[in-house]
């Protein structure tokens, strides 16, 4: 069966950046597994999927523009340790949910800079500003159930 949508699709994968360095790749036996057509998954490797067959191989550059944007600056602010619960045990890298100005989105936040009065918070995905490349294979491609469907996601 070819990759299409509404296929419960399984894939194992690799993710570069362009130095080379792996930010992420699927464990042996645990392949990524997605519902292709329900913005699961970036566009651009969602795209190089389709028509895919188990076995197929599959490798795509996405550039910033097409993965997870450029890095904006303005997502970059400092915020009163006070604000977090538990502000003597803050450390960088740490990550919370907050929810943007407009009082609808959320976002994940990571600590970048931690000192006595304040913490500096970057929302920026992690992946933003990069080239990213995706490689790996097609293990299993299947019907999605009606429920798959409906709720947007395989099931477990």
């Amino acid at each position: 069966m070819d990759i299409a949508e509404n296929c419960v699709v399984s894939i194992n994968f690799k993710l570069t950046n362009d130095q080379g360095e792996v930010l992420d790749q699927s464990e042996e036996g645990t392949p990524l597994v997605y519902l292709h057509g329900a913005v699961g998954i970036i566009p651009a490797l969602e795209n190089e999927l389709t028509g895919k067959s188990p076995g197929d191989s599959f490798s795509v550059t996405v550039s910033p523009e097409e993965g997870y944007g450029e890095r904006q600056e303005q997502m970059i602010q400092q915020v009163p340790r006070s604000a977090f619960p538990e502000p003597d045990k803050l450390e960088v890298g740490m990550q919370f949910q907050a929810t943007a100005a407009d009082g609808q989105t959320n976002l994940t936040v990571t600590l970048v800079e931690v000192d006595e009065e304040a913490v500096t918070v970057d929302a920026n995905h992690p992946l933003a500003g990069m080239t990213l490349l995706f490689e790996g294979t097609v293990e299993d491609v299947r019907p999605a159930t009606e429920e798959e469907i409906a709720q947007g996601h395989p099931s477990a």
